[in-house]
């Protein structure tokens, strides 16, 4: 199947920073790379915003606290408030309700994917990772620290077996639908349901 949009620019609105979310194995960096390919933005892998004591946690196979991601949300949010003119795509976790409306809190523009997929397929593939801090034994607390998105969530939720090709091509599509005006200043928009 082909994958590729005629039109690469319109898949996404101008000042556009897609989120990709979920848990260690389930491909955000795959994905978000070939999604800012695609539609020809700037991409930041968010677990290049980890101060050095978060990565050396994570490596020592130890959960990150509220206190310890909060530096971190807060590079993020400025990274994507500095795609203003230009969008973009950034890769993180996003595991907690709490994160994600940190990151588009007064951002109309962010837009939210979460990669989900079967625990022994991320297991697989973070066992086959090499010259990453995230320890495989991390999953199982990433899945129980997942809170999936609320109906109130304007997240589109994406299973992950199907080659990062199809992925971002679905992605590209909800981008590109209608966006409902927010309700008020400061709250995201409600997208309809994906297709």
């Amino acid at each position: 199947m082909d994958v590729r949009s005629p039109h690469p620019a319109a898949d996404n609105p101008p000042g556009t920073v897609t989120v990709v979310m979920g848990v260690a194995g389930s491909g955000k960096t795959t994905v978000g790379r070939l999604l800012a390919d695609r539609l020809r933005v700037p991409y930041a892998d968010g677990d290049d915003f980890h101060p050095a004591a978060n990565v050396a946690r994570m490596r020592a196979g130890h959960a990150l606290t509220d206190a310890d991601r909060a530096p971190w949300l807060a590079a993020l949010g400025r990274w994507i408030d500095a795609r203003g003119a230009t969008g973009g795509v950034v890769s993180c976790s996003g595991l907690r309700r709490a994160y994600r409306d940190a990151l588009r809190r007064d951002r109309p523009r962010v837009r939210l994917v979460l990669l989900t997929g079967d625990p022994d397929l991320l297991a697989r593939r973070i066992a086959g990772r090499r010259d990453h801090f995230m320890a495989p034994a991390m999953l199982a607390g990433q899945l129980a620290t997942l809170e999936p998105p609320e109906p109130d969530e304007p997240v589109l939720q994406v299973d992950v077996a199907p080659p990062p090709a199809v992925l971002v091509a679905r992605i590209a599509d909800w981008l590109a639908a209608p966006v409902s005006p927010p309700a008020a200043a400061g709250t995201p928009p409600v997208r309809p349901p994906a297709r």
